[in-house]
């Protein structure tokens, strides 16, 4: 299941070739100002965080590749806030810029925002996020309903007992990614229920995706039910660590099964020390290297080839759609290891030798 290099090449080959996505025209048919093969582009990232790890990597490497192909970047981050993830957009739109590639913190209020570049005849990118009710360009990320089953299935695949009593803790509710993990959880869970397998006895979104709010959650969760909780389905890994706090602090850290997203280090030095279970790695160098390729071709009236669709509400909007890969301690070395995403001597750093998968 790991993404592997050659799929790597394969979907920057996608970007490469092929006509589905054009950047030749704004919403309202009129043709856009186009860079010559030659022009400098500028794209503007607009970012919700950078909190996470993952969010970082993503931004580094934002920059790393459009360096590569000549083109410059400029990256504001909107530490949570709306209003000032819009006044930053603005502002990139002001300065110049020829594409936006936006991950936004609510995917209903960053409509405003493709509206704005549409009106100067600037494409959007949406990137990991969607955003909806939008007329936007393109959208690339992961395949989040497929993620959120595969958290699932697993700890479903798992766990010891029937009927099993599971907690889900979503991601942020402004985050139409956790709306679409949680799609995924219940498309497995819910014919467990039905069938007595499982009972969920929480089920509730982790403001801001917060480890404190997580903790809350399963805190809860566990004086309701005496302690008998057989799982928790946390949609990423800042959950995860507070799932596991919450656990630790009734001695049921490791008894617990807890899945994760994202392959954050702190979170893999859980699953190899067995207090976490799984993870969903999801590799962020195709997502962000493909992003600025379509970027330059956008700004360039280019068409970008793509691997699917996905409705906002407002279109079926043209995607790319990565696969991900779950991981758990059996299978570390053979995926993020193997990738380089983290070495083993990052992960096993301050663990006790004996804990460390060995090759």
């Amino acid at each position: 299941m790991r993404l592997s290099i050659l799929t790597f090449l394969l979907v920057l080959a996608a970007l490469v070739s092929g006509a589905c996505v054009s950047g030749s025209k704004t919403n309202d048919g009129s043709a856009r100002k186009k860079k010559g093969p030659n022009d400098p582009i500028k794209i503007g990232f607009s970012m919700d965080t950078v909190k996470e790890e993952r969010w970082q990597r993503d931004r580094d490497l934002v920059e790393k590749h459009a360096k590569e192909i000549g083109a410059s970047v400029n990256v504001q981050v909107a530490n949570g806030s709306d209003s000032e993830q819009i006044k930053q957009a603005e502002n990139m739109l002001t300065q110049g810029v020829d594409v936006l590639i936006v991950a936004p913190h609510n995917g209903e209020i960053a409509a405003s925002i493709v509206e704005a570049a549409h009106r100067q005849g600037v494409p959007v990118i949406s990137y990991d996020r969607l955003i909806k009710n939008a007329d936007v360009d393109l959208y690339i990320s992961h395949q989040v309903v497929k993620m959120g089953e595969m958290q699932a299935q697993y700890l479903l695949d798992h766990v010891n007992k029937k009927p099993a009593n599971f907690v889900i803790v979503g991601g942020s509710p402004t985050d139409n990614n956790a709306l679409l993990l949680h799609q995924g959880q219940m498309n497995v869970l819910k014919p467990a229920v039905d069938r007595g397998d499982v009972k969920i006895v929480a089920d509730e979104y982790a403001k801001e995706w917060q480890a404190s709010a997580a903790l809350n959650i399963v805190e809860n969760a566990l004086t309701r039910t005496n302690n008998q909780v057989d799982a928790v389905v946390a949609s990423n890994d800042g959950t995860a660590r507070g799932a596991v706090q919450a656990l630790e602090g009734q001695h049921l850290a490791g008894k617990v099964l807890v899945s994760g997203q994202d392959g954050d280090l702190a979170s893999l030095k859980l699953i190899v020390e067995g207090k976490q279970t799984m993870t969903i790695y999801k590799p962020i160098q195709p997502l962000a290297y493909g992003a600025v390729d379509a970027a330059a071709k956008l700004a360039r009236g280019e068409t970008v080839a793509t691997t699917d669709t996905i409705d906002n509400a407002f279109k079926k909007v043209p995607a790319i759609l990565l696969e991900p890969a779950a991981v758990d301690r059996n299978n570390l070395l053979t995926t993020i290891v193997k990738d380089g995403y983290h070495t083993i001597e990052e992960i096993c750093a301050g663990l006790p030798p004996e804990k460390c998968p060995k090759p």
